[in-house]
C-alpha cells in the first residue's frame, strides 16, 4: 500500500518540522551509554594483572560501540519552507520540494522512499513503521502533504 493521502485526508504540518524514530533513538542512546558503563567498569574492575593498555582499550572498545550506536541513532528528517534534510545514518541530503515527486510508504517497506525528479529514490530511515506503525503512517501522510503544498502541486 503506498501512502498517498488526498489533500483532505492529510494535514499540513507547521514547518519547521523534524521526523525521527523516537523509540529507536531512546534504545539505541540508552545502549550506547550502558556500552559505554559497561566497558569502563570492565575496564576498572579487571584483574589485577591487567596492566594499563589493556583497560584502556577495554575502555576505547566500549566508546566505539557507544558510536556505532550512536550513528545508528542520527536519522531525521527536517523540513521547512524551502525543503527538505534527510539525515540517514552517515550520509545528508538537502531537497528542495519541487524535486520531490512521490512519498511511498509500502507494505513491509522499511522506512518511507522519496521519488525524485532526477529518476531516483532517496530513504528517509527516520520514518519507518517498525518504530511504530501509525506514527509512521502518520508522519508519511504529513511528508506527501508538504510535498502536495510546496512543491509538485505548484508547478
Amino acid at each position: 500500500m503506498t501512502v498517498q493521502p488526498s489533500r483532505a485526508t492529510a494535514a499540513l504540518p507547521s514547518l519547521p518540522r523534524t521526523w525521527r524514530p523516537v523509540l529507536t533513538r531512546v534504545v539505541l542512546l540508552g545502549l550506547a551509554v550502558v556500552s559505554i558503563g559497561f566497558f569502563s567498569a570492565i575496564a576498572a574492575l579487571g584483574p589485577s594483572n591487567w596492566q594499563r593498555h589493556d583497560r584502556i582499550g577495554i575502555a576505547v572498545s566500549g566508546l566505539l560501540f557507544a558510536l556505532v550506536l550512536s550513528v545508528l541513532a542520527r536519522p531525521a528528517a527536517k523540513a521547512d519552507r524551502q525543503g527538505l534534510t534527510v539525515v540517514n545514518f552517515v550520509r545528508s541530503r538537502r531537497l528542495e520540494w519541487a524535486e520531490i515527486l512521490g512519498v511511498n510508504l509500502r507494505r513491509g517497506d522499511p522506512w518511507v522512499l522519496l521519488d525524485l525528479a532526477d529518476g531516483g529514490t532517496l530513504a528517509v530511515v527516520a520514518i519507518q513503521p517498525g518504530a511504530g506503525l501509525r506514527q509512521a503512517v502518520r508522519a508519511a501522510r504529513e511528508l506527501r502533504a508538504c510535498v502536495d503544498a510546496y512543491g509538485t502541486a505548484r508547478r
